[in-house]
């Protein structure tokens, strides 16, 4: 689900001079810093993968003690002590799960199978940088597996999907309202730079089930699974993406097609309204947090008259000083050295001032963000690391029906996607959208 903003992530100086002379060192790092970190003090991108797993314990995906007892395994910036905790701790909880099943225990066995699935899904978050890495592929399966132990536990039963897609298809889940049948309200929920579909399940699917809606969680090019089964990589262009997923859902009966909506999260803050701009079977759309311009936001810690020579640098044949400069982030911000090799990993780039290349055609500008029609909710954290003033750039300059909707740090929803505060926050927005489709007939 995550997202990391480039830009802000980098610790170092860079020089990119506008006239081949030189110039004073500019910080890539934004003044904000995020909330305070308890844990990882000195990593804060192992503070934040933290903070997510606390986040899903809200519903079910982990434990505070488990995760506790996780971190003190860990090594800041070691990739490989953080695999081993997580790994370790979900292939006990995985074989706890099957032994429980066989006795009978459905539901202890279907909590410890989405523990594990969490827990597998975090062992192999930091190894993108190489693409052969096993561990990768079994945490990958491990994850996918135990996920789908677990959804074949709820009642009504998640449904594992397969979305026809450009001659393949996109792995999913259905979550039902209920086990009716009636055609109900129906939720698309959009992840972003770094999740899977496992994972939306505490990310807005069950508190979206909860309030009466049947949700449709998928991954996308870039995204989870399409990366891990098919090797699909990032596209800007989001509403040929849905609006396959749009008439997938217009197959069930168990769908009111006059009331789909879609949430996007994270990078999926661009990615939602993007689609809604062009797909207009959409009845509502909701940005976590609003995203105008993702490829100007990797830059937005340096000052507006560097950028464009930052921009000319992504574009030109070579660039010596701008690739020395990213590589000497990764190796001083351990933000900078996952994002880049996330981002080549997830964009099919070989190296990180071409993934930055990719990352500029990811807009709503040049009227785009006009043309969505549907009522949109335009989410905003106080404290957002990543996509600072983004939200407030997409609710300006859209023409809709349209509702700004604030998170604070006191309430303890600033974070990147009021991570850690879901169950208040998913509650606020769903409940915007359930009045907004009440007015759909």
């Amino acid at each position: 689900m995550s997202h990391r903003n480039l830009s802000q992530a980098a610790s170092t100086h860079a020089s990119v001079s506008t006239d081949g002379g030189a110039q004073k060192p500019q910080s890539f790092l934004a003044d904000n810093a995020g909330t305070d970190a308890l844990l990882f003090k000195d990593d804060p991108e192992f503070w934040f993968e933290t903070v997510r797993l606390f986040g899903a314990a809200e519903y079910g995906g982990a434990l505070f003690g488990e995760v506790i007892a996780i971190t003190r395994n860990i090594k800041s910036g070691d990739y490989d002590s953080w695999y081993d905790a997580h790994s370790a701790v979900a292939d006990r909880l995985a074989d706890e799960a099957a032994a429980q099943l066989k006795k009978g225990h459905k539901i202890s066995a279907r909590d410890n199978y989405l523990r594990a699935c969490s827990y597998y899904r975090s062992a192999e978050f930091f190894l993108h940088a190489n693409s052969d890495d096993p561990r990768m592929k079994r945490a990958f399966e491990r994850t996918t597996a135990c996920y789908r132990q677990a959804a074949a536990l709820f009642t009504p039963a998640i449904q594992a999907v397969e979305i026809p897609f450009e001659g393949t298809t996109l792995a999913g889940y259905f979550h039902p309202a209920d086990d009716s049948g009636a055609p109900r309200q129906t939720l698309i929920l959009n992840n972003g730079f770094d999740g899977s579909p496992e994972e939306m399940h505490w990310n807005g699917a069950r508190a979206a089930v909860e309030r009466g809606f049947n949700v449709l969680v998928f991954d996308g090019p870039g995204q989870f699974a399409s990366v891990h089964r098919q090797g699909l990589h990032f596209r800007g262009d989001w509403e040929t993406v849905v609006t396959p997923v749009v008439d997938y859902l217009l197959t069930r009966k168990d769908v009111d097609p006059k009331k789909i909506a879609i949430h996007g999260e994270s990078l999926g803050g661009y990615l939602a309204p993007r689609a809604a701009a062009f797909e207009h079977r959409l009845a509502a759309c909701i940005a976590d947090d609003g995203v105008y311009d993702y490829g100007i936001a990797q830059l937005s810690g340096l000052p507006a008259e560097k950028r464009d020579a930052v921009i000319a640098a992504l574009s030109a044949p070579s660039s010596p000083e701008l690739d020395a400069m990213l590589e000497s982030a990764m190796k001083t911000s351990s933000v900078a050295r996952w994002a880049f090799t996330h981002g080549m990993y997830a964009f099919g780039t070989d190296t990180p001032r071409a993934y930055l290349a990719a990352t500029q055609s990811f807009h709503m500008r040049d009227g785009i963000a006009e043309q969505i029609k549907c009522p949109t909710l335009v989410c905003d954290a106080e404290k957002d690391l990543f996509f600072q003033g983004q939200a407030e750039q997409l609710f300006d300059h859209l023409t809709c029906p349209k509702t700004m909707m604030k998170f604070t740090d006191a309430e303890g929803a600033g974070a990147h996607c009021q991570m850690g505060a879901g169950r208040l926050a998913y509650g606020r927005m769903y409940d915007w959208l359930n009045e907004v489709l009440a007015d759909v007939k």
